[in-house]
């Protein structure tokens, strides 16, 4: 079992390659060990191109015969955009099969782990099972759910201020705490923010290393209930990304036309633009990884909704009070501090001298 945990964690550290290239499938890694010696891996890379296990078996070429491959995910049974990768082991000779955790994929769903072994090869579940399922948060989710995996970012003062009375916010944490967020920006299909902060800020919401375009963009999701968004800003004009726009239907016609003209899609939803639905239209629209980088308002009302699966906030160790200074979330908020939300799996990491991040999941009661 050693020897497997070590060929897995290599699986893993190769499945990460694929992250924010992959979706809406899962990143998936595989290693190929004969007599000792790895004789093939590979990664899935993009949706549509060969899985994993494909490009571990062409690298083993002849070697796979009577191989352990360890696979992060179980191998797929069914025909979807390539064949199905249980048969590709099977005619490979492969003779064990490792897998770190089953696919709630109810097109596979144990179905390949049944093949393998009908096929009459050795099959081992549940290796590092709880490392393949972090790393495949986000498709886990959405196939359960067919809702996007929701991570809210936030930036805050150590006095939890997300900008000074004034409104002023540029900027509360450092270089390495923004790069830091546009490599989030980059592993997520969507970037969802609020009209007021379009307004306040004019934002890019775009993934960029030394200010140039970053891998895959994501689309930018603007809640925008009356149309406030300006013809002109960036979000708009630049075409750096896809933007949607939900709104009210009674939210002005011409507006509307305008934005259309000027490449937006505008989506409208409902009057109130509910987290619910809006997570519902999301979703139908094949968007699994939502990172949110609402304002207080937007941030209450996902924690109001009980909608977040993911929490990560940059703390800059400045501080700025004032009662009138915004903070991490608005609207109510909870009434008693045995209702307060607790974060679980917690982790307090420094970036630099001046930043720390948090990351935790929300224990929802």
């Amino acid at each position: 079992m050693h020897q497997d945990a070590r060929y897995m964690n290599m699986a893993i550290e190769l499945a990460r390659a694929g992250a924010g290239q992959t979706s809406p499938n899962p990143l998936v890694g595989a290693v190929i060990v004969k007599n000792g010696t790895v004789a093939g891996m590979g990664a899935h890379l993009r949706a549509g191109e060969p899985h994993a296990e494909v490009h571990a078996l062409r690298m083993a070429g002849d070697q796979a015969k009577d191989a352990t491959l360890y696979v992060t995910l179980e191998p797929c049974c069914h025909v979807g955009k390539t064949p199905p990768c249980t048969e590709a082991v099977i005619r490979a000779g492969i003779s064990r099969v490792v897998v770190a955790a089953l696919d709630p994929n109810p097109q596979v769903a144990g179905g390949g782990v049944e093949k393998l072994q009908a096929a009459g090869l050795e099959v081992i579940v549940g290796v590092e099972e709880e490392k393949a399922k972090q790393l495949n948060e986000v498709f886990f989710h959405y196939i359960q759910t067919k809702r996007p995996f929701v991570t809210l970012k936030t930036a805050s003062t150590l006095d939890g201020k997300i900008a000074t009375h004034t409104g002023h916010s540029k900027w509360i944490t450092g270089e390495a705490a923004r790069r830091e967020v546009h490599e989030l920006r980059r592993v997520h299909d969507a970037i969802l923010v609020g009209s007021g902060t379009v307004l306040a800020d004019d934002p890019a919401l775009t993934a960029r290393v030394d200010g140039k375009a970053w891998g895959v963009q994501p689309v930018r999701v603007i809640l925008d209930r009356r149309l406030r968004t300006p013809l002109t800003a960036q979000v708009v004009t630049d075409r750096s990304a896809e933007t949607w726009i939900l709104t009210s239907p009674r939210s002005s016609e011409r507006q509307r036309l305008a934005l259309i003209e000027k490449g937006v899609s505008v989506i409208a939803i409902d009057d109130e633009l509910t987290v619910d639905k809006v997570l519902e239209v999301l979703g139908e629209r094949g968007i699994t990884s939502l990172l949110v980088e609402g304002g207080a308002e937007v941030n209450g009302a996902f924690l109001q909704a009980k909608a977040i699966q993911k929490m990560i906030s940059f703390v800059s160790l400045k501080l700025v009070g004032g009662r009138n200074a915004p903070t991490i979330f608005g609207g109510e908020g909870i009434a008693s501090m045995e209702d307060a939300l607790d974060l679980i799996h917690a982790r307090i990491e420094p970036i630099d001298t001046q930043d720390i991040r948090i990351t935790g999941y929300p224990l929802w009661k």
